[in-house]
């Protein structure tokens, strides 16, 4: 449809301008209401609507009101509905009214793709207030242009074999061996150049089961992708033409020709079906050929597919192939999967996962991997012990390792050796199912020789002390010769004053430590000292407060303990100094040779028992009272040891040494040696720094530094 556009100036004399407007697309659908809907309508009216759907279509008109004044032959007032010249209904009056025509509920249907409406009113409308027009609605409905009937102008049926409605229009098709001439209605015959890739379908000869009459050749082209192989199955109804010889029939004149790749032409006559022909291919070629002579009912086989089909996979040892099928069949897939505990490889490299397909030439297009057992890789080395292999090799899944500590030096935390086992997951886990290696823990205060505890040879004039039996003792040269204790594999534990000059530690590089020796005159490179820790509490300025004398010094190194090298047990919770007990202290201090004393490069120990603090505090006020005022203060950090007699007691270049008291064949620290008046006097006791005081602070600052 097209519109013209005019702009009409108010202005005498002049001349309207108009552009013409393209045609609009015609709508699908719309509405349609009288003028003023749904006020009453003006008289003296007459309006007309020209509607229009695309070609191949249908016009719905559905009202949903009418009321136009009612008259007998709606003489008055009505509505109108035309096709062309055609009038389709003339209506007024309402649903209820006696006179007029109402369309009803049922909906107008035109022929064809157009509709007119025209509304006229006279010049009177005595129900002016009642009477409101009408409203409706139209839309475009498709026509089955294959369902009309054949027009009647002799043109014949709108196809001449197969009509295919569509939406707005219609197709025309053919049936097999005809196809559509160029004017889109007719069939001719033709039998060439038809291919067929569905999986399964019909084919026959034209004409079948009755001779064409003329001479055809024909071809039909079967053709799927690779990896399916066609089959043709021939209806028993078979008739070609042929010439019986005493050989059997020969195909002169008619004849069907079966064509597979690489393969020779098979021609096929005579009143014989051919049954099943299984081509093992994906393509065949049917070429049908007659001559003008002699009369062939042809033939009609029912064509059908199946996959190229692959051998079976085998099995694979330490694994499983799934699925497991009794054949298997292009573009089928197997995966292989293997045992717990083994992996997947190929070409030497393993692989996450594996599958393989069926190709269209009948083989898998991977072989298929090996399973080989996992291994768990080398055991960690443990700190301080070993890893034994119990069972299994090559650190392979299954395999079990032990680990120990080195005893008896070191003891597993949990005082039980562990075993690992190699799992799927190729981790080395422990027996209660945990990956973390064990802990190898220092044993402490157990030598591995012993002392006679009944001998009580004196550090001053005493007798050397033999190898391995006091591992723990420490030579700390600093501001002159003292003694240590080995604590833990880093730590030397002394007395305070052993490292402080005027109040201030040392700086780290003049401290040199010895260990695991009980002859010192020839020492080899000293160990180097990461860090000096006096008590905070530690204040000696006028050298009569040894209150708190105690200190730890921090190694650069770890130590490994061994025979000559072990730590001394720190206090126990329970810790108790009752009079009398027996404890050992040892050093490398002051001794006597004949009427001499010196100072020993030898390690000397002795065997003295814990004083009453009592006596102890009375015999140091009683030298007071003597005169002597460089008497230090006894503290209840102090303890003292030795025996009323003298000649048995640690001297100077002792200072920092252990005082170790033996409990169930384990010795623990109790005191450091500290300071004494006139070593081995009788009536004198030496004085040490009570450890049991102080074993918080002692573990702090290691767990801290």
């Amino acid at each position: 449809m097209e519109w013209t556009f005019c702009i009409i100036p108010f202005l005498l004399g002049s001349v309207c301008e108009c552009w013409l407007l393209p045609r609009s697309k015609p709508l699908m659908y719309g509405e349609v209401q009288s003028p003023e809907y749904p006020q009453p309508y003006p008289p003296n009216l007459e309006q007309r609507w020209d509607l229009s759907v695309p070609d191949g279509y249908q016009i719905q008109l559905t009202f949903t009101h009418m009321d136009i004044e009612a008259s007998a032959s709606c003489y008055y007032d009505f509505l109108t509905v035309l096709y062309g010249e055609r009038v389709l209904g003339r209506f007024c009056g309402n649903e209820n009214s006696a006179d007029g025509h109402h369309p009803g509920d049922q909906p107008i249907l035109s022929p064809g793709n157009r509709l007119t409406l025209i509304f006229k009113t006279d010049n009177s409308n005595p129900e002016r207030q009642n009477n409101v027009g009408f409203s409706a609605y139209y839309q475009a409905i498709d026509i089955d242009e294959c369902s009309a009937a054949t027009p009647g102008d002799s043109s014949g049926p709108l196809c001449d074999q197969i009509c295919l409605n569509t939406l707005g229009s219609f197709l025309c098709t053919c049936h097999h061996g005809y196809k559509l001439h160029s004017d889109q209605r007719t069939c001719t015959l033709s039998c060439v150049g038809g291919v067929f890739n569905e999986a399964e379908g019909t084919l026959f000869s034209p004409g079948y089961p009755v001779s064409p009459p003329h001479a055809i050749s024909c071809q039909y082209i079967i053709s799927l992708q690779p990896g399916f192989i066609v089959s043709l199955n021939f209806s028993d109804n078979f008739q070609i033409e042929s010439v019986d010889t005493e050989q059997g029939p020969v195909c002169l004149y008619h004849w069907l020709q079966v064509t597979v790749p690489d393969r020779d032409p098979m021609k096929l006559c005579g009143t014989t079906s051919p049954g099943v022909i299984v081509t093992n291919s994906n393509t065949v070629t049917l070429d049908y050929h007659t001559d003008d002579d002699g009369l062939s009912r042809g033939w009609s086989l029912e064509y059908s597919t199946h996959r190229v089909r692959c051998p079976l996979p085998g099995s694979i040892a330490k694994g499983r192939v799934t699925p497991i099928l009794a054949a298997y069949f292009y573009r089928d897939y197997i995966y292989v999967r293997c045992d717990q505990g083994y992996k997947l490889m190929m070409d030497g490299e393993e692989i996450e996962s594996f599958s393989t397909m069926c190709q269209s030439n009948g083989h898998w297009h991977l072989p298929l991997p090996e399973c080989h057992i996992i291994d768990c890789g080398k055991p960690e080395s443990l700190l301080n012990g070993k890893v034994d292999f119990l069972s299994g090799s090559d650190n392979q899944y299954h395999s079990v390792v032990q680990y120990s500590c080195n005893e008896p030096f070191y003891a597993p935390l949990g005082h039980e050796n562990v075993n690992y086992t190699c799992d799927a997951d190729r981790k080395w886990r422990s027996d209660n199912n945990i990956h973390v290696l064990p802990t190898c823990l220092p044993v402490c205060g157990r030598p591995t020789r012993s002392l006679s505890s009944t001998s009580y040879q004196r550090i001053i004039g005493g007798s050397s002390a033999p190898a391995d039996t006091i591992p723990w003792q420490v030579l700390v040269n600093v501001n002159g010769r003292g003694g240590g204790m080995v604590i833990a594999d880093r730590w030397i534990m002394t007395a305070a004053h052993v490292l402080t000059r005027y109040g201030d530690p040392p700086p780290t590089s003049s401290v040199q430590i010895h260990m695991g020796r009980t002859d010192i005159q020839t020492l080899p490179t000293p160990l180097s000292v990461a860090s000096i820790h006096i008590h905070p509490g530690y204040n000696n300025s006028d050298g009569l407060n040894y209150n708190n004398d105690i200190a730890l010094i921090k190694l650069q190194e770890v130590v490994t303990f061994r025979a000559s090298i072990m730590p001394l047990c720190l206090p126990p919770q329970d810790a108790a100094y009752h009079t009398g007990t027996m404890g050992m202290v040892s050093g490398f201090g002051i001794t006597d040779e004949g009427n001499k004393r010196i100072l020993t490069n030898m390690l000397k120990y002795v065997h003295i028992p814990v004083v009453d603090q009592q006596v102890c505090s009375q015999t140091f006020a009683k030298m007071k009272q003597q005169g002597n005022n460089l008497i230090p203060h006894l503290t209840d950090n102090m303890f003292c040891a030795g025996v009323p007699e003298g000649k048995k007691d640690s001297c100077q270049g002792d200072s920092g040494s252990a005082y170790a008291i033996e409990e169930n064949s384990q010795f623990w620290a109790a005191g450091i040696v500290s300071w004494g008046v006139e070593c081995g006097k009788k009536g004198k006791y030496g004085v040490y720094t009570k450890v049991a005081n102080y074993v918080d602070w002692v573990q702090k600052t290691m767990q801290e530094n």
